[in-house]
């Protein structure tokens, strides 16, 4: 008898042994796992790693979030991609494989989605079949349901470390030089706006959350995201704002641009949006452009340059300006653009950084100051390079000196 068979043959046994298992204790559901597990150990001779793997298989069934759970406590594992109840794959040190797990059937899947979104009072039906939630651990969940999903429901769960990396860590994984860092350490304590780009999965969230404990201590921060996310521990006065879905009415959505809003009448030093993505990049700048020095936020792009661009785009979606105006607010409001990138060898690098130079015969210019150079690749495809400076100087200087540091 397979694995799958021998946990569903052993949970039928214990939902028709208790008919109120979801009223006991934990610990009292525990004991009954226990004892018919080791049942069936004795009939069938089972080893003391296998028993223990059966009673946490079929406790999770009942009180964790089932074959997914042992998933969520592998710390190996970076992002779990959930396409029905019996495709899972996963991403392991940067390489993506299917593991041999199945959910007992759709019901089940559906069920733990419920779970999952309820806890952070998001609602996901066939009516609204797409929402973002989070657990608790803060780890990033994405859930598409039938009929959009055409193969069952579809979850992705981006894990995030217990503890957050430190710019120490991504210089010790080489996606950043420490000279490259100590550089945008001054930045951000000199209050330069600055706007992380990058591909899916380059690491942006990540960055993000490293360059925000760089901030004062004696700053007022207000953090906006769709899913909560970020974990700065280095900064006392913060708050901390998420976006709420509608209701089942389509009444009471809270969105991202509704929240810069009003985070500017909070009197904070600094605002940080998590990601941008549509009309509400005009509030961002604008926020930059009125006091809000020293600023972060994100943006799904491939390149400096087309970040640039995807700017320009989100900012029409929301207002009928020309061209021109909205390159002159992104120019005057951003100071530096840093770009990430998941290379072919699937580590994560900063691969350039450059400052904001205004708008010169319509077009946005930027002065590069850091650039990653790639030497050579190794024969098990590990790729050699470094983020090195280009010769460029930082233009605008003001802010540092106004900071006292020294450049």
């Amino acid at each position: 008898m397979t694995e799958d068979k021998v946990v569903k043959e052993l949970i039928h046994k214990l939902r028709e042994t208790l008919d109120l298992m979801h009223s006991i204790p934990n610990e009292e559901l525990m004991e009954y796992v226990e004892a018919i597990v080791f049942e069936y150990a004795q009939e069938n001779r089972l080893k003391s790693t296998e028993m223990k793997w059966l009673v946490e298989r079929i406790y999770h069934a009942f009180r964790g979030y089932d074959v997914l759970q042992p998933l969520l406590d592998d710390p190996t594992i970076t992002e779990i991609m959930i396409n029905n109840h019996k495709e899972i794959f996963i991403e392991r040190y940067g390489e993506v494989t299917q593991v041999e797990v199945a959910f007992e059937n759709q019901q089940k899947l559906e069920d733990i989605i419920q779970a999952i979104v309820s806890k952070v009072d998001r609602v996901v039906n066939e009516s609204s079949p797409i929402v973002d939630a989070r657990l608790q651990d803060g780890s990033r969940v994405n859930v598409v349901l039938p009929p959009i999903a055409l193969k069952g429901p579809v979850i992705t769960i981006r894990k995030f470390p217990e503890k957050p990396l430190t710019i120490e860590d991504l210089i010790e994984k080489k996606a950043i030089t420490e000279e490259a860092a100590n550089f945008l350490h001054d930045l951000v304590a000199a209050k330069y706006n600055i706007f992380i780009g990058g591909g899916t999965g380059s690491g942006k969230t990540t960055f993000l959350n490293v360059l925000s404990n760089f901030i004062p201590r004696d700053e007022r921060i207000i953090t906006i995201e769709d899913s909560a996310e970020l974990q700065i521990k280095n900064v006392p006065n913060l708050v901390s704002l998420e976006t709420r879905n509608a209701n089942t009415e389509g009444k009471g959505e809270i969105t991202i641009r509704e929240l810069i809003k009003t985070s500017l009448r909070m009197r904070p030093n600094r605002v940080i949006v998590g990601e941008v993505r549509g009309e509400e990049a005009l509030d961002m700048l604008q926020a930059m452009n009125t006091g809000h020095d020293g600023s972060l936020s994100t943006g799904h792009a491939n390149s400096t340059q087309d970040m640039i661009s995807r700017l320009e785009t989100m900012v029409l979606s929301g207002a009928n300006l020309p061209v021109e105006v909205i390159r002159q607010q992104i120019s005057s409001a951003l100071d530096i653009m840093v770009h990430l990138s998941r290379l072919r060898d699937h580590s994560r690098k900063v691969v350039s950084i450059s400052e904001m130079l205004g708008v010169e015969n319509g077009e946005v210019k930027l002065n590069p100051l850091y650039e990653f150079v790639e030497e050579e690749e190794t024969p098990a495809g590990d790729i050699i390079g470094k983020l090195q400076p280009t010769g460029n100087k930082l233009q605008s200087t003001s802010k540092i000196k106004l900071a006292g540091i020294t450049y």
